[in-house]
Formats: structure tokens, sequence, C-alpha cells
């Protein structure tokens, strides 16, 4: 392949297809990307017959293959972009969304609805962990090229998946979606 072939690759991934491009908030239309991606391929895994714990296996590719090319491309968005931390590289908010939506309780078999509430729910907490950037988040994000872009996401997913854990199995909310 050559260099505008590989270009456009690279700037297709870090853009998640094309979302880090979308105003205003990329960071939020590069989510909301990840949070559809992650619906498609739950009710797949449900219409085909796959055991529950299939999405977390594919999340978690899912979490390892986008860490990697974030750290993998950083320089190269950094450079082409001209900025620490590119708006337009959304690519580590689509990590950070799919660790959020990581071990929860399976819903798909439910309906519409479960799932809509509980991707939606995951979708709004790792918005707003992302927002305020609880330590030590905002320290990560000092790390050089694109493992500062990523590890802050990183770590509002896990900040979102704690207190997703805690609504979906612990709370009235979790007994009247019937999880």
């Amino acid at each position: 392949m050559n260099d505008t072939g590989n270009d456009r690759l690279r700037e297709a991934c870090i853009t998640v297809l094309g979302s880090g491009h979308l105003r205003p908030a990329p960071g939020t239309w590069g989510s909301g990307v990840a949070a559809l991606i992650f619906v498609g391929c739950w009710w797949v895994l449900a219409a085909t017959g796959a055991p529950a714990h299939a999405i977390d296996v594919v999340v978690l590719v899912g979490v390892g293959l986008s860490s990697w090319l974030s750290g993998l491309w950083g320089h190269w968005a950094i450079a082409k972009f001209g900025s620490k931390d590119p708006r337009e590289f959304v690519l580590d908010e689509f990590a950070g969304q799919w660790v959020a939506l990581l071990w929860l309780p399976a819903v798909a078999g439910r309906g519409f609805w479960p799932l809509a509430w509980v991707v939606g729910g995951q979708f709004v907490l790792f918005r707003v962990m992302d927002v305020i950037k609880p330590p030590p988040a905002r320290q990560f994000e000092r790390l050089p090229a694109g493992w500062g872009i990523l590890c802050d996401d990183l770590m509002a997913g896990v900040y979102a998946a704690i207190v997703g854990q805690l609504i979906w199995r612990f709370t009235p909310l979790a007994a009247l979606l019937g999880l």
C-alpha cells in the first residue's frame, strides 16, 4: 500500500470512520459511533446464539486493537493535525467507550429498551467521566504521543464502568429493566 493509502487507512481509523471530523464535540461523535458499533456487535452475537460472554471477548479485542493503533499512530496524528491532542483523533474515545461497556449485564435478549438504557447510560457516564477526568485520568494526558491521548480515555472508561456496574446491578433501575 502506498503512503496515500496508508494515510487514508490511518485517518479512517483514528477518526473512527470520519466521526472525528464532525462538529461540535468530535469526541462525543466518536463515542456515539463506538456505542452504535457495540450495539450492532451485541445484536449479531445474540442473533447467532453466541454465549453471553462473547460480547466481552469482542470488546476486549476492540479495546486492545484501538489502544495499540492509538499508540502506534499517535505521532502521525499529532503531526498531521498539528496538535498535542488532536480533536479529530477519536480512536481514544472508541477505546474508552468500549471499556465503559465491558461486562455489562446481558440485556440483548430482553428487547430494545433495556439495551438502549444500558448502552445509553454507559455512553453518558463515559462522556461525563471523559470531560471531568477525575484523577489520575488528567495526569495520564502527560504521557507521550498517542499514549497520552489514549490513557486518559481508558481511565474515564474504567470510572464509567465502575459506576455503571453499580447502577445496572444494584439499583431499582436494574430491577425495573429486568437485569
